[in-house]
């Protein structure tokens, strides 16, 4: 299939892309399978954040969404909120500072009076040819917004969450099958797979399902600001499929994991790599 040869400024502008990306803004059609329920998404201006948010909001949850620096992506995505009748509340800031996750926390209690779900889904990346390309300060600072933010996340969160509630965390094919040019990448979704894994053991006593979701190639952002003109051009060709998935096409797993459908999953992992297995 492939795409036009791009490349933009980390983090990236999902309406600079050619072609944007699907979240689902025409597409996703709710049934209230989150009625009441009021949920936290990071890295919910564009991507899959972004597909995530705007399916929650039309199975009725209020959502908080947390994003870096791009605020017009992300009052896209609040007006999309607030069209679904649902209330949106925009929270900028960068994840990697521990401060940050707290105050997403506070401002979700403070707005909603409950955190029901829980979505870690922000993420950095970027690819080296070479492990010498990768400075001390770029691998600490991928674990930090990858990972550290998941477990700051989780812990403020915890005092809020009742039985019944869901932690989701984002991993990626990476997670098992690691590219070599996203080395750094690829061992914090690991990190959260294996993160995700131990937290459903060790809350499931409380009643708060814990799962993660790994895409494959998905077509975001992420990809032409931390890829080269040309792999971009080939993203996602080498899948069964034989194509990169749309954001959108992630939503519905998510939307699974947070609602009451999947009351008895807890510890799984859902692959949606658009044929290539994980272990």
């Amino acid at each position: 299939m492939g795409f036009p040869e791009q490349q933009q400024p980390v983090p990236g502008v999902q309406a600079r892309m050619d072609p944007v990306p699907d979240c689902g803004e025409d597409s996703y059609r709710g049934s209230g399978k989150l009625t009441g329920k009021a949920a936290v998404v990071t890295g919910a201006d564009s991507g899959i954040g972004r597909a995530v948010a705007i399916a929650f909001a039309r199975e009725g949850a209020d959502v908080l969404l947390s994003y870096l620096s791009e605020d017009d992506d992300a009052k896209e995505v609040a007006d999309l909120v607030e069209q679904a009748g649902r209330k949106a509340v925009l929270v900028p800031g960068d994840l990697a500072e521990p401060g940050q996750c707290l105050t997403v926390i506070d401002r979700t209690v403070q707005e909603f009076g409950k955190i029901d779900v829980l979505v870690s889904n922000a993420a950095y990346q970027m690819t080296h040819e070479t492990l010498e390309e990768i400075s001390d300060e770029e691998f600490d600072h991928t674990f930090q917004v990858n990972v550290s933010a998941y477990f700051r996340l989780v812990k403020a969160a915890l005092p809020h969450l009742q039985p019944g509630a869901s932690i989701i965390g984002s991993s990626s094919v990476n997670s098992d099958m690691p590219s070599p040019t996203l080395a750094p990448y690829a061992a914090t979704k690991a990190a959260i797979a294996n993160f995700s894994a131990s937290l459903a053991q060790l809350l499931g006593e409380r009643g708060i399902r814990v799962n993660s979701v790994a895409p494959g190639p998905i077509w975001t952002p992420l990809i032409p600001s931390t890829m080269p003109p040309k792999k971009v051009a080939n993203f996602g060709d080498d899948v069964p499929l034989g194509r990169a998935g749309q954001p959108a096409e992630l939503a519905p797993a998510y939307v699974l994991l947070a609602s009451d459908d999947g009351s008895y999953i807890s510890g799984a992992r859902i692959a949606v790599t658009g044929g290539r297995p994980i272990l």
